[in-house]
């Protein structure tokens, strides 16, 4: 069947075989962008789960290096380009960033080519959400510090001036060369020179912000009391908390949204017993509970896995889905009593098809809103936790333990170990909350300003094709 026969009732499959051309190009530029970094895509997954596969990638430490060392006429060796340390990690991260606006912009300009050559309607309610969301300067604000923060945690090996594995978890196994007071090429590991560059708020020692240390090595965050590289450590700790964060939302939003449709679609001993469970769990203490299951389930196999990352996700999940159940609760009877509900179930249509196809798409506009607000929330909850020493065990990379060993030294010249992570959850919390404002009101422009949800826009919304 050709497009041009009938282009509303031709899948998106057909309309790309009737003109393959523009998806074609797409395609080819998505492949060659994906190549360049496929090994980072598949460290970062495997390294969820532990040590994972070290695939090659072309924005690496090993093409790019910034560890080497300085001779004693200041010429720089195994550096990139015998450049400073410091150049050199300024390099990787500016290219590492470049790549990821460039692919980013292919996504976008992949939308475009779908809806010039591919959509059948010239106007959808997409279109308006769009345009409202890149007119939003709030919004626009939360989504470059939520792009900052997944290309941080996604691209972490090769952003940090080392790696977890030489300065953090196994450091003894390392070494480091040096010219020493004697002017002679001098070897030592890296435990060793960790604790000559320790940051214990004395003027003696302290290796601060863009600063290096005895041994040459550059350090953009400074080190924690413990002589280990601090932006290398943060950078991990980024991994875990968005490993955690989407986890739990994901987890969270499926159970909510199942919920939601089955209660509005069966009503009465379903919505209640539901609401009773969901109540249930809304009245008590969050907080108090997840440190309570966290500590109950500590022994326990599955906090093995992933440093206690992927238990403090399931908790979170299972606490919190009755709150983004009862945001889009509301949504979902709405839906279940517009008239085309009525006329599905009296034909007959299987209850789990009416909900997938007829009333799903509808609460997905509140769904994202709500999830977007809520993962600030996780992120600090997880911080919080290691905090209190209750979070993702040591010496897996956390940044809530950061502000805990470095709250002694705020008043002293170490002040940077609890103020950068510090500062660094309240930017990402404010911006998943104003990325959450900024797509609400892109989906529901009633809702700007405080004046309502506005049913009809969102679900115009969330079940745009």
């Amino acid at each position: 069947m050709s497009v041009t026969d009938d282009p509303e009732e031709a899948t998106l499959l057909e309309r790309i075989q009737d003109d393959p051309g523009p998806a074609m190009r797409w395609l080819a530029g998505a492949l060659l962008l994906f190549a360049l970094e496929a090994g980072a895509v598949v460290n970062f997954v495997t390294g969820l789960f532990g040590p994972g596969m070290e695939l090659p990638t072309l924005l690496s430490r090993e093409l790019i290096p910034n560890n080497g060392f300085q001779t004693p006429a200041g010429v720089w060796k195994e550096t990139f380009l015998g450049l400073s340390p410091a150049v050199a990690w300024g390099i990787r991260v500016a290219l590492v960033y470049v790549y990821a606006i460039v692919c980013t912009w292919w996504l976008w300009r992949g939308y475009l080519v779908f809806r010039e050559h591919y959509r059948y309607a010239d106007w959808t309610p997409r279109d308006d959400m769009i345009d409202r969301l890149r007119g939003h300067r709030w919004g626009q604000f939360g989504a470059v510090i939520v792009f900052a923060f997944v290309i941080m945690a996604m691209f972490a090996p090769a952003l940090g001036p080392t790696t977890v594995e030489r300065t953090i978890q196994d450091p003894y196994s390392y070494t480091v060369d040096y010219y020493d007071e004697n002017g002679e090429l001098a070897n030592v590991t890296v435990g060793q020179a960790n604790l000559g560059a320790r940051s214990q708020g004395t003027p003696d020692q302290n290796v601060g912000v863009m600063q290096y240390d005895e041994y040459g090595r550059f350090h953009p965050f400074g080190t924690l009391p413990s002589g280990k590289d601090m932006f290398t450590f943060m950078a991990a700790g980024a991994r875990v908390s968005l490993f955690i964060g989407l986890l739990s939302i994901g987890l969270s939003g499926f159970i909510a949204a199942s919920f939601a449709l089955l209660t509005a679609y069966y009503k009465g001993l379903v919505d209640l017993a539901v609401v009773i469970t969901g109540d249930s769990i809304m009245s008590l203490p969050r907080l108090l509970f997840v440190m309570l299951l966290s500590v109950v389930l500590a022994d326990t196999w599955i906090a093995s896995i992933y440093s206690g990352g992927l238990l403090l996700a399931l908790i979170f999940a299972a606490t919190g889905w009755p709150i983004l159940w009862r945001a889009v609760r509301g949504p979902a009877f709405q839906i279940a009593e517009q008239e085309w509900i009525d006329a599905a179930k009296s034909f007959g249509q299987k209850p789990r098809i009416t909900m997938q196809k007829h009333m799903a798409p509808y609460i997905l506009g509140y769904l994202l809103v709500y999830s977007s607000m809520s993962l600030g929330g996780i992120i600090i909850g997880v911080a919080g936790l290691s905090f209190l020493g209750l979070g993702v065990s040591a010496p897996t990379p956390e940044w809530g333990r950061a502000i805990d060993i470095g709250q002694s030294y705020v008043t002293t010249t170490s002040w940077h170990i609890s103020f950068i992570p510090g500062i660094l959850i309240v930017l990402v919390v404010t911006a998943f909350n104003a990325l959450g404002d900024g797509i609400r009101d892109a989906i529901d422009p009633q809702s700007e300003g405080g004046e309502g949800e506005g049913s009809e826009a969102v679900a115009a919304g969330g079940g745009g094709a």
